[in-house]
């Protein structure tokens, strides 16, 4: 995920761009756990996602960009969650998480009822724990 900032407020993006109210209500949700576990105020990168903190990382293969430590995306067909690190700790935590489907890195869920919140933080935590630690996070 290679964006940036933009200017526009998380909280009128959800308001206004998002139709389903339940996922308006997971969005705010979102918002209050996300900042709360990371002490990061939201904003907006690129057109759709809601990030927390941010960090630049740089590939062995010489690709490199920014992206927010722990972020969300209210989509048509489900919440894509930024919240997973690749450790050991991360995937036995995927195993107590819920109803969730996962794309390369992100995690894909219906509502915020399905999961788990206890163990998303926790997820959300370790991914923190681990950015700070690759990438210097602050």
């Amino acid at each position: 995920m290679s964006t940036s900032y933009t200017s526009e407020n998380p909280l009128s993006f959800i308001q206004t761009r998002v139709e389903n109210e339940a996922q308006r209500a997971d969005s705010l949700e979102l918002i209050h756990l996300f900042k709360s576990w990371s002490g990061w105020e939201p904003r907006m990168w690129g057109t759709s996602i809601i990030g927390f903190g941010n960090y630049h990382y740089k590939y062995a293969s010489g690709h490199e960009g920014d992206a927010p430590v722990l972020g969300f995306s209210p989509r048509k067909s489900a919440t894509s969650l930024y919240v997973y690190s690749d450790t050991e700790r991360s995937k036995e935590l995927l195993a107590q998480l819920g109803k969730y489907k996962m794309g390369k890195s992100c995690i894909y869920v219906k509502s915020l009822k399905d999961i788990n919140k206890q163990v998303l933080e926790e997820l959300s935590k370790e991914t923190i724990a681990y950015l700070k630690k690759r990438y210097g996070v602050e």
